[in-house]
């Protein structure tokens, strides 16, 4: 089973104006709200490509109960850890820009942490966690040592997608797969990464300091995956930028349904590859018809 952690989700409130007056009022045209969170897109998407997952995390208060129902009715099993204060609230005002203003999230005592990692205590070999996105301010900067720690004493695999200094400290346990985008690997290694070349070149670093595997995504450059001895290429299908949000996220899904699916691993980077440019052509996350249409499109070659 494919397990996905999220621990600050957020219900994202989407406003879509004709116009916005700054200290004026302003009038919605479209709204929504969906659950928010890197982890939950992962498991959105895995939903989408027919493949079971489980979203962890926090969540409490009315906000909570509407991510774990909205989760529910899309047919994906959640697993969090309830705590007292509401889950935040991420308003989102698209008009001639976008505007973002993103709640902080609830306080994360010891207890629910302790209730975390004891769920987690129960996943075994044949499963992995995927640690994604933040960490909130009130949970220790070493949660995901801790919990990628646990996690190698029982065998399950992690795959990491988040900033620098919550990567680092996990490079030592020997994760499965660490998605850094060319910014977030250049950052890794305080340079600028502009080509294939380059990323090859530190994300073959990366790869020495302990992961398994390193999958570099570089937007419409392509992106690459080190896996064994081996550096594979995956092009970019041709369309038109509508959002990158969630783009990592559905690419980290594309991959892990090809491998849940028996998949070698090339064609599951080519599923992730997919997965990814196809919300990156969408309005929120890929549809499962526009990742096939992709899919086709895609080709991988040795580097």
């Amino acid at each position: 089973m494919i397990y996905t952690l999220t621990l600050n989700p957020s219900v994202d409130y989407i406003m879509e104006l004709a116009t916005f007056h700054k200290g004026g009022l302003n009038r919605s045209k479209v709204e929504s709200a969906f659950p928010g969170g890197k982890g939950i897109n992962v498991s959105r998407v895995l939903h989408v490509l027919n493949v079971e997952s489980v979203a962890l995390g926090f969540a409490g208060g009315y906000t909570g109960e509407y991510i774990k129902q909205f989760l529910n009715n899309e047919g994906i099993q959640t697993d969090f850890v309830e705590v007292e204060e509401a889950s935040r609230i991420n308003v989102k005002v698209k008009s001639d820009d976008e505007t973002e203003i993103n709640g902080s999230g609830p306080a994360i005592r010891e207890e629910h942490i302790e209730q975390l990692l004891k769920k987690i205590s129960f996943l075994g070999a044949e499963d992995m966690i995927v640690l994604a996105g933040s960490i909130p301010h009130s949970v220790p900067k070493s949660f995901y040592q801790e919990i990628a720690s646990q996690c190698q004493k029982q065998g399950t695999k992690v795959i990491i997608d988040a900033e620098k200094n919550l990567i680092q400290p996990v490079l030592s346990l020997h994760p499965f797969l660490i998605k850094p985008n060319h910014h977030e690997l250049g950052e890794m290694f305080d340079v600028e990464i502009g080509s294939i070349e380059d990323a090859v070149h530190y994300g073959r670093k990366l790869k020495e300091s302990g992961t398994e595997n390193v999958m570099v995504s570089m937007a419409e450059k392509g992106a690459i995956l080190l896996t064994g001895d081996e550096v594979l290429y995956s092009s970019v299908p041709k369309g038109e930028l509508r959002s990158s949000v969630g783009a990592g996220d559905s690419t980290v899904a594309g991959f892990l349904a090809g491998l849940s699916r028996g998949w070698d691993i090339r064609d599951a980077f080519r599923l992730g590859t997919s997965a990814g440019s196809a919300t990156a052509y969408s309005i929120g996350l890929c549809s499962s018809k526009k990742v096939e249409s992709l899919f086709e499109e895609i080709q991988i070659a040795i580097k």
